[in-house]
């Protein structure tokens, strides 16, 4: 496996648009960041793309390999046209900048993911991303150092949601697209849930979940956001 250095200058603007200038901040954030936040952190993402290699594309493209490869280019894929014409490589500083606001970054992107605007956490994601390809990258000798021992991962924040089990698959599949509050505030049968989530799928372009994980959201929602339960998280 060959290990490369990864530049720190400006992102390459090849296409129509043009990125916000973020390449000297992400260079020195991502020294430090930690692929197992990022791992954590991309269960948001989940329901759209894939990591593995040679992972189907969902509503998304397979993400394996993306730092450094040319954008618009997983197979089998249909990109916007956004995408094609923007062309060049998922640079660091590109990757920070679409993760920050895809549809400012790019505008015309399909891509309905509301964004992260901590540069923290786009760092860790884009760490994990990083190994997740047969060429990871290079940030620093101390961030290798930290990636092959053990990592003290902070706990969780789920915000508004009741933590119990399910809270966690719930959280991730819900906040890539809006609040969490928005689950907080309704309150539904496991029917009633069950019938939003295939709208989700087939009219809002979310990923169809796996069905283990799909079994434990609904009875997540159903326990602790039925119709019989307060609006809002019980204290």
């Amino acid at each position: 496996m060959r290990i490369t250095a990864i530049g720190t200058g400006l992102a390459l603007c090849l296409g129509v648009y043009a990125f916000p200038s973020v390449g000297q901040e992400i260079s020195e954030v991502i020294a430090n960041a930690d692929p197992a936040v990022g791992e954590r952190l991309f269960r948001q993402c989940k329901g759209c793309h894939t990591v593995d290699q040679g992972g189907r594309n969902r509503v998304g493209p397979n993400l394996y390999g993306v730092l450094g490869r040319s954008v618009a280019t997983s197979e089998g894929f249909r990109y916007s046209s956004a995408l094609r014409d923007f062309g060049g490589e998922w640079s660091l500083d590109r990757l920070a900048a679409f993760l920050e606001n895809p549809r400012k970054a790019i505008p015309g992107t399909r891509m309905s993911y509301r964004g992260l605007s901590d540069i923290a956490e786009r760092a860790n994601i884009i760490a994990f991303l990083n190994t997740m390809s047969n060429e990871p990258r290079l940030f620093s000798e101390a961030g290798v150092d930290a990636a092959e021992g053990e990592t003290d991962v902070p706990a969780e924040d789920f915000g508004q949601l009741v933590i119990a089990e399910g809270v966690e698959e719930t959280f991730y599949t819900c906040t890539a697209c809006h609040s969490e509050m928005i689950v907080a505030q309704q309150g539904k049968t496991r029917e009633g849930w069950d019938e939003l989530l295939e709208w989700m799928v087939e009219e809002q372009g979310m990923g169809e979940l796996a069905e283990a994980d799909r079994n434990t959201i609904l009875d997540y929602l159903a326990e602790h956001y039925n119709t019989d339960r307060p609006n809002f998280p019980r204290p």
